[in-house]
């Protein structure tokens, strides 16, 4: 039973419901020193799992090619027209938002939530042990931070929010349902790897949050597919050549 992962959709939706209900009634000067907190927040959970790093050379090459692919594919563009989609077909059952917000800004908002809600090392990972052992503590955890991020965020956004929800269940069961397959053919080492590839996407988000630089978040999610294939390949190919 997939209980962490029906959790944390939940949290996503009932946060974006309530800040789309509460959104007038909360002060700009609040909601904007949360966002700086929740954005610390993310920074802290990127960190922690940075630290947990075993080949550095291996997650270091997977961040750069995994995000030179991103951008050559232009993941980062079909995921704002996604976005940008999802956006339209709220709208044709319930009204945008009013916001001071430009279309691009409201488009990158929207993106940065939809990798952190759904593309991070934490939830992904999560959703795999959480098929494979049953262990739903990670998903809660993430589901702490993701509904008052929700509630925030829909402040400014709408309801929009919520409908995020739907793409994070779709990739989440999917990782649910392949663990079996997934988790016998990883090691310590390359669920290490893979965490800290989810760490730095999560720093990346936190800056992103707090508007101090605009990481490339969407192109950077090919990284962590490469995370662990390159780290297996890292600890039995080359450094026995290296050593």
């Amino acid at each position: 039973m997939p209980i962490g992962i029906i959790i944390n959709v939940l949290s996503v939706v009932i946060g974006g419901i309530l800040g789309a209900v509460m959104g007038d009634k909360l002060h700009m000067d609040f909601k904007e020193k949360l966002n700086m907190v929740f954005g610390a927040c993310a920074m802290t959970m990127g960190v922690a799992s940075i630290t947990l790093m075993v080949y550095m050379p291996a997650v270091v090459f997977s961040v750069v090619v995994g995000t030179a692919i991103g951008l050559a594919i232009h993941l980062g563009d079909h995921i704002s027209k996604a976005a940008a989609g999802l956006e339209g077909l709220v709208g044709r059952f319930l009204p945008k938002k009013e916001s001071s917000m430009s279309d691009q800004e409201f488009r990158d908002t929207l993106i940065t939530l939809i990798v952190l809600f759904c593309a991070s090392g934490t939830g992904i990972y999560g959703s795999i042990v959480s098929g494979m052992t049953g262990d739903h503590s990670i998903l809660i955890s993430k589901s702490i931070l993701d509904i008052f991020t929700a509630l925030i965020f829909a402040c400014s956004l709408g309801i929009v929010v919520s409908f995020i929800a739907v793409p994070q269940f779709v990739i989440f069961m999917l990782l649910f349902l392949m663990a079996g397959l997934i988790f016998p053919l990883t090691t310590p080492e390359m669920i290490n790897d893979f965490k800290a590839c989810g760490g730095v996407l999560l720093l990346a988000t936190g800056f992103r949050m707090i508007k101090v630089k605009m990481f490339p978040v969407a192109d950077m999610i090919p990284a962590m597919i490469l995370a662990m294939p390159v780290s297996w390949f890292w600890a039995n190919c080359l450094m026995p050549l290296l050593s």
